[in-house]
């Protein structure tokens, strides 16, 4: 798919003259980086946007802040902690009690490269988090998108699926020593493969679901690096294809482009990168296209049922 928007273009430019008017949009990660920007963005398109959050206080600062550059924003803002399935179902909950109709859900948030950890179940913090978490939150919100159809599913994946596929002899490094990269690449070539399976069992029931890379931008998400980690990440590149960072702006852009497309609007279950389709490639030096590791069906299928297992959690029918 041809676009008229690459990597330069920005969240304002990829939302074009779009109408959001009426529509409910819940992300998550609203307090920070591309959350807000994505948010801003979004609410200044017209839609009624829930900022879900850790910090409430953080939620509603970020909220106020929006509000000064899109005068009447509609923000209203959501209390859950990816770090804890019990959280993510209460404040899934309660979202799906306050908003009936979701017609976009971004699942924004993230942890990268973090030293090893437990969430509150007792499992690996990044794919409990980046993961499991937003698996857990999406099946509380399918009945309000559903509501919503056509609706969409957006989420945040990363270039950095390529630095490992899924480990399902060992996903949570309980037998083989943790490696923080690893750990980070595995999360996030789980959410492109959740994208896949979303997208084949919903489609037929209008809810589309895309994997996206934002591209490589210095946020919050990146809190737990130093120099050393970001040297170490940028000479797994290729020379010939060094990284490049973006500005929020136009890291938020992919974001926007699959929340609102109307291209998009008879595809699902791809990855995105610069406003586009990605391309399939072989090569993991790459910083762009998609690896197939990450669109394996029966990879997408297999994580989909130990997620359940993992989570408890099971989709409405």
């Amino acid at each position: 798919m041809t676009t008229p928007f690459g990597e330069e273009t920005s969240a304002e430019e990829a939302a074009r003259n779009i109408d959001l008017s009426g529509k409910t949009i819940v992300v998550t990660g609203g307090s920070a980086g591309l959350g807000i920007e994505t948010i801003r963005v979004l609410a200044a398109c017209g839609a009624r946007m829930v900022s879900v959050v850790r910090d409430e206080a953080k939620g509603q600062a970020a909220a106020e802040e929006i509000r000064k550059s899109v005068p009447g924003a509609d923000i209203e803002i959501a209390i859950l902690d990816l770090f804890d399935l019990d959280s993510v179902r209460r404040g899934g909950d309660d979202i799906a009690k306050r908003f009936p109709r979701i017609d976009r859900l971004v699942n924004n948030a993230g942890v990268m490269a973090c030293p090893l950890g437990r969430t509150a179940q007792g499992l690996d913090t990044q794919l409990g988090t980046n993961h499991l978490g937003h698996f857990v939150l999406t099946a509380r919100l399918i009945p309000q998108l559903l509501s919503g159809n056509p609706a969409r599913i957006v989420n945040l994946s990363s270039a950095g699926h390529r630095l490992s596929p899924f480990r399902f002899e060992d996903p949570f490094f309980e037998k083989e020593s943790y490696d923080k990269w690893t750990a980070y690449g595995q999360a996030k070539t789980a959410n492109v493969l959740f994208s896949l399976a979303l997208d084949r069992r919903f489609k037929d029931r209008g809810i589309r679901a895309y994997a996206v890379h934002p591209g490589a931008i210095q946020t919050e998400l990146s809190r737990h690096m130093n120099q050393d980690d970001i040297k170490d990440l940028m000479a797994r590149r290729s020379p010939d294809n060094p990284m490049k960072f973006k500005q929020i702006p136009q890291g938020a852009a992919t974001t926007v482009w699959a929340a609102t497309a109307p291209e998009l609007d008879d595809q699902g279950g791809v990855y995105c990168e610069d406003c586009g389709i990605a391309e399939k490639t072989e090569d993991e030096n790459s910083g762009k296209g998609v690896l197939p590791w990450a669109l394996d069906e029966k990879a997408a299928e297999r994580l989909w049922s130990l997620s359940e297992e993992w989570s408890g959690e099971t989709f409405p029918a």
